[in-house]
């Protein structure tokens, strides 16, 4: 179980480095959020909020790992620009 578990966690995360996957995922999450339907309805009082909980967490992580490549990314072009002047 645990090689399983391991297994899809490792998928999981080899595919959402793809920016095209991210951007979907993203997207995928706040349709879920904003929508009426629930994979358990928010009437179940702790099953209702957990389902949310765990999607806006993982919004969350997915965002602010984007946010923190562009920043990556803009400072290693900003310091290679700099170094060729």
């Amino acid at each position: 179980m645990k090689f399983l578990n391991q297994f899809v966690y490792n998928f999981i995360r080899k595919t959402l480095r793809n920016s095209k996957y991210r951007w979907l995922l993203i997207a995928a999450s706040l349709v879920y959020l904003i929508s009426p339907l629930d994979i358990s309805p928010d009437v179940i009082p702790v099953l209702g909020w957990l389902d949310d909980g765990v999607i806006v967490t993982l919004l969350a992580t997915e965002v602010s790992q984007f946010l923190i490549e562009q920043r990556k990314a803009r400072k290693e072009k900003t310091t290679a620009s700099s170094s060729v002047s």
